[in-house]
């Protein structure tokens, strides 16, 4: 007698409902695997052809970005740390981040809580994680300021993008994810905008 019912991994096809929380403890790791990611940029910056998309709802309590930016992306926006970041700091304790990026010529330091982003990618090797926001977890309020480096400060650089390509010179960019979001394993950094490189 053969058993017709079992994949070919040799497991039913669809497993029953599982009685641990195998999502819940995935997700973090994957979270943690992102936070890992920005420490060691932060101090050694990004190497080679590496370089992150980040995506986060700009709605979400403890985000502060400029409101020009929240504006015009009142539910979502993704940002490239890629060639002109500055001060990228990760705060465990206020489960947030920040980060230096120039928007149209004017700097700013966006903070965003870690529970905000829901997806993290880095095209140069085709990683993509993707996450559920928790709203439980509330980021103590930030504000927004200038930021003016010193020259030993310069690292490579972030750039958010949008639809509308925007010169390298003004900085920091937003970016849609459509063609991302469609096929996100197969997506290269070849689909973005080559200006700001």
């Amino acid at each position: 007698m053969s058993d017709d019912t079992k994949g070919p991994d040799g497991f039913d096809p669809t497993p029953p409902s599982s009685l641990l929380p195998y999502d819940t403890w995935l997700e973090e790791a994957h979270r943690e695997v992102m936070l890992k990611a920005l420490e060691h940029i932060s101090v050694h910056g990004l190497p080679g052809e590496h370089h992150f998309y980040m995506t986060f709802l700009t709605r979400f309590p403890g985000v502060v970005i400029p409101a020009a930016l929240k504006e015009r992306y009142p539910e979502e926006m993704t940002i490239v740390l890629q060639h002109q970041f500055q001060n990228l700091t990760v705060d465990r304790s206020a489960r947030s981040f920040s980060v230096g990026l120039s928007f149209g010529g004017v700097p700013s330091t966006l903070h965003i809580p870690f529970a905000a982003i829901t997806a993290f990618a880095d095209p140069h090797i085709h990683l993509v994680l993707r996450f559920t926001p928790h709203y439980e977890e509330e980021a103590p309020p930030a504000e927004v300021h200038n930021f003016r480096p010193t020259p030993h400060e310069q690292k490579p650089d972030h750039a958010a993008k949008d639809d509308t390509p925007t010169p390298a010179a003004e900085g920091a960019e937003v970016v849609s994810l459509a063609a991302f979001r469609k096929k996100p394993a197969a997506q290269h950094s070849d689909d973005t905008d080559d200006s700001d490189r």
